[in-house]
């Protein structure tokens, strides 16, 4: 008995002194692992954020530029594209839509791409983070406050005079924000909720409301007072209203006056000038003025009076009668022009009154217009998109459905960057946005380097990120499409030159596909603010070619084998101008 009651005894021993030892072990690792996190912490600190987003740029593109070299040397590229199918492609059987050939070296990059997406979204954000506060705190200094302050009011969303250019900034709102934004679009007052939302508008809300009860801080600037919870702090524009008016209207052209003018336009007056039409019309908040011989007429874009007609300037010229006086050539022409007001018929917007159990993804390669196509879909249905990411910029910007979960429900659909089988097997039917790559590339580039509105610089074009990230991406391009249409159950492909060209008719599309009544004036409206807060003004970069042969034969392979899989699935191909230039 003494014997085993030993032995037993000498296993423990042995045993406390293993835990021991693997305990010390556990505790030594843990704190290297504590000092080496401490250690990039510090190394992020004093070199920035670029610096680490350009070494993770750097050890992708040299894996990108081995498999690239790799495919262009291979026997079965060409400038033809893919031709050695039987070695460098395989063939995919899909019960519901039969045979895809997805090239092998796109299968064998789905992972890599997926981290390289993550990441860069993570560090995306964080750029448009920087990028943003700087911009603002330059704006701080340069904007003052020149409006009058005219009282707190009550806020009623559902009869809301102060309605138009929305938009919200949850850390930087200041009044002087707020003011010049209504100012340069020619209204009078302008409005300040929660401290950190703004309206614009040319009429008082009803209800005036305790002083104390606009109690919010402004968010980008202490000690000043931005509305309250349902209380408007309102301004009075009117000097900057009168230096801006003038400035803004724009001539749309010569048109035939429809026979029902006085019908069509809710607002009429006579002997009027252009320039009395014009801002008789602002007053009013109605975007167009429609100058007939001395009539003036208010209102907005219509079925009957679409603006898509557009005549020559002879129809609309005076000319001298017998008695040497001017008169217009005929009476059932006019000509139209194009107020600062917005066109508010399609920018109330609300999520969903009952959750959907339907999800729909909004999917494109970044840099196709996705943010764009998101404010036409919303426009044009009064419903918010929402977002498997989270874009603090673009939320500021009015895209309420961006902090909401993708799968909340609420929204009408989702946007996406991602691909694979696992990602896309999520939705249960997807609007597919395809966009020439050679455009979606600089715009991305565009956006990487300069945010949503800027332009990269010519340094950025002649530097070796530039040649380092269309190795990168030009592919993710491709891979994007390929998965979507081999794995996506229910799909509507856009593209997004089709779109550009044809708004309304692929809006209504669009609307169809989601499950949605069209509603005529409301498409006219979403046409009528059809640019939204995201694009890029000027055109300094037309005449930039910034693609070498070697990188144009390498997208044209990838255009070729996309083409190649819409028409597989029974889709219209790419356009005729994605193809080699």
């Amino acid at each position: 008995m003494a014997k085993p009651f030993f032995s037993l005894q000498k296993f423990l021993r042995r045993a406390q002194f293993f835990l021991f030892f693997l305990t010390v072990a556990y505790l030594m690792a843990g704190s290297l692992l504590l000092l080496q996190r401490s250690y990039l912490v510090i190394q992020l600190s004093n070199r920035g954020t670029s610096s680490v987003q350009g070494s993770q740029t750097e050890n992708f593109a040299v894996g990108d530029r081995y498999l690239d070299r790799n495919l262009v040397q291979s026997p079965y590229w060409s400038q033809k594209g893919f031709v050695g199918v039987n070695l460098h492609s395989k063939t995919l059987t899909n019960q519901r839509y039969g045979l895809i050939d997805q090239p092998l070296w796109l299968m064998s990059r789905n992972s890599e791409l997926r981290q390289l997406r993550r990441r860069w979204f993570h560090n995306f954000v964080n750029d448009q983070d920087q990028v943003q506060g700087t911009g603002n705190k330059m704006m701080k200094h340069a904007l003052v406050n020149k409006g009058t302050y005219i009282g707190c009011f009550v806020d009623n969303v559902e009869e809301r005079t102060l309605k138009a250019t929305v938009f919200y900034d949850l850390r930087k709102m200041t009044i002087g924000h707020c003011q010049e934004a209504c100012a340069e679009r020619s209204y009078l007052y302008a409005g300040l909720a929660y401290g950190a939302e703004c309206y614009c508008g040319n009429n008082l809300p009803l209800n005036r409301a305790k002083e104390e009860e606009c109690n919010n801080e402004c968010k980008g600037e202490k000690g000043s007072v931005c509305g309250g919870v349902n209380r408007l702090s309102v301004f009075q524009l009117e000097e900057l209203q009168a230096l801006e008016k003038r400035r803004n209207v724009t001539y749309r052209g010569c048109y035939r006056a429809p026979e029902n003018i006085t019908q069509i336009f809710p607002a009429s007056f006579a002997n009027f000038t252009v320039e009395m039409c014009s801002e008789f019309c602002t007053a009013k908040e109605y975007p167009l003025a429609v100058f007939r011989w001395t009539e003036c007429f208010c209102g907005f874009p219509t079925v009957q009076f679409n603006l898509y007609e557009r005549l020559d300037e002879s129809f609309c010229s005076f000319v001298n009668d017998s008695s040497g006086s001017e008169v217009l050539r005929e009476d059932n022409y006019c000509s139209v022009y194009q107020t600062p007001i917005q066109d508010t018929r399609c920018t109330g917007r609300a999520f969903l009154p009952t959750k959907s159990r339907v999800f729909v993804a909004l999917s494109s390669f970044p840099g196709a217009g996705n943010t764009w196509v998101r404010h036409l879909i919303e426009h044009a249905t009064g419903y918010y998109t929402g977002s498997y990411y989270f874009d603090g910029t673009l939320y500021n910007k009015g895209f309420k459905g961006e902090k909401d979960h993708w799968r909340s429900g609420r929204t009408i659909c989702v946007k996406s960057h991602e691909s694979g089988k696992r990602e896309i097997e999520m939705y249960d039917s997807a609007i597919l946005l395809i966009r020439n790559p050679y455009k979606a590339l600089m715009a991305e580039f565009n956006r990487k380097c300069a945010g949503h509105l800027g332009y990269a610089t010519e340094r950025h074009w002649k530097s070796k990120e530039w040649p380092e990230f269309v190795n990168s991406y030009a592919s993710w391009w491709a891979s994007h499409a390929l998965d979507w249409l081999q794995y996506g159950k229910r799909l509507l492909v856009v593209h997004y030159e089709d779109l550009k060209k044809d708004i309304i008719g692929k809006l209504r599309e669009m609307v169809d596909f989601l499950g949605l009544p069209t509603n005529d004036d409301r498409l006219l409206c979403v046409e009528n603010n059809k640019d939204g807060n995201f694009k890029r003004v000027g055109s300094s970069q037309t005449n930039l070619e910034p693609f070498t042969w070697e990188m144009k034969d390498l997208i044209n392979g990838y255009i070729r084998t996309v083409d190649k899989a819409l028409k597989a699935r029974n889709f219209t191909g790419l356009p005729e101008e994605y193809m080699p230039r």
